[in-house]
């Protein structure tokens, strides 16, 4: 009896350490955030240095795919509203780099021991990503609102125009550019 009370002791430790990370407090304020986060904003700058990326426009991709959240992937699907059946996509860490995108970056830039769970290799990603982006469709690196309708809709359906018939879309990447604009203020105004 005594070691079935261990194990389970031992079972509930283990699980209660693997939790899910937490999201900065108050994420309508980019200094509260690299206040509570100041790895983050080491490695959006580095980003910046690296890629031409603004930290605003990093954040506010940032904020839209994964709230901050280092290890968010998308939601569960349902089968008859009861059974899963797996992700919606293999989007996951803080970017939502999808699998194959991913695996594209660490052959090319990032290398095998690259983290999607981690801030600095994902911001390198979007850095690496958006450069790419900007070379494909001519979308400046500071223009959050278009870089994220091709970051969400990849660079050959931003082409064809594809979230034009996703008016939801459309008002989310609406936000997302008014968001970096905002974070570029607070910003600016940060001590």
């Amino acid at each position: 009896m005594k070691k079935l009370i261990l194990a389970t002791m031992v079972v509930a430790f283990v699980a209660s350490c693997g939790g899910k990370s937490r999201a900065p407090r108050n994420l309508d304020n980019a200094c509260s955030i690299v206040r509570q986060q100041p790895k983050m904003l080491r490695a959006m700058k580095k980003a910046e240095r690296k890629w031409n990326v603004p930290v605003h426009v990093q954040m506010a991709i940032i904020h839209q795919e994964s709230k901050f959240v280092r290890d968010a992937r998308t939601p569960m699907k349902y089968v008859l509203g009861v059974l899963p059946m797996g992700r919606q996509s293999s989007a996951y860490g803080y970017a939502q780099a999808l699998d194959g995108t991913w695996k594209e970056y660490q052959k090319a830039e990032g290398g095998r021991s690259a983290r999607r769970t981690n801030i600095r290799d994902a911001t390198d990603f979007m850095g690496w990503y958006m450069n790419k982006t900007r070379d494909v469709t001519g979308v400046p690196l500071s223009d959050a609102r278009n870089q994220y309708l091709a970051y969400h809709e990849g660079r050959t359906g931003y082409l064809r125009g594809s979230y034009n018939s996703k008016s939801w879309l459309v008002r989310v990447a609406d936000e997302v550019g008014s968001r970096s604009a905002m974070y570029q203020r607070q910003l600016a105004s940060c001590r």
